[in-house]
């Protein structure tokens, strides 16, 4: 893989690259897809459960996208109740199933910063005691100021979801021990 795919691929198998996801049908304008993955040492049920915590904060830099407040490093109660139109990350869920996916579409207001942009985070059960979470972001362009910014998008995202998802790992699997 060349340092140009990075930005778009990070982790991902090509059979996840080229797998359909949930937040595919709710693009309506041109898009090129962002798909990031990493394997975890504790059950599909935990990991969801700590994917169900992006709702009230970003488990990233917390010190750039949550005004310097660490991100909970227990799981809080009734999070993992999703409804249709929650926050989620930057956008409300739009649709989910328990204790595998959550898609969501960009919050309008944030559409005219990043674009058309829809999600969809996976959690898949690869042994009894280990599963996989993979991330599709698709992010819409109609000209080429769309499409250089998708491009710069697409960088600082891999940094961001990449710490992103290996503090999840890291949570998920010391809550597992």
């Amino acid at each position: 893989m060349s340092i140009w795919n990075l930005a778009w691929n990070w982790n991902a198998t090509s059979g996840e690259e080229k797998e359909t996801f949930p937040c595919d049908k709710y693009m309506t304008s041109e898009y090129r897809s962002l798909i990031r993955a990493i394997d975890v040492s504790a059950s599909a049920d935990i990991v969801f459960r700590w994917i169900c915590q992006l709702k009230i904060a970003p488990y990233s830099y917390d010190w750039l996208d949550n005004g310097g407040r660490q991100s909970p490093r227990q799981l809080t109660p009734g999070v993992e109740q999703l409804e249709l139109g929650q926050n989620f990350m930057i956008g409300g869920i739009v649709e989910f199933e328990e204790g595998r996916q959550i898609t969501c579409l960009i919050h309008p207001k944030l559409e005219s910063t990043l674009g058309s942009t829809s999600l969809t985070y996976v959690v898949k059960n690869t042994t009894p005691a280990a599963s996989r979470i993979v991330v599709k972001i698709d992010i819409g362009a109609r000209n080429w100021f769309e499409r250089f910014r998708r491009f710069l998008l697409a960088w600082g995202d891999l940094i961001m979801m990449r710490k992103q998802l290996i503090t999840i790992k890291s949570l998920a699997e010391a809550n597992s021990s």
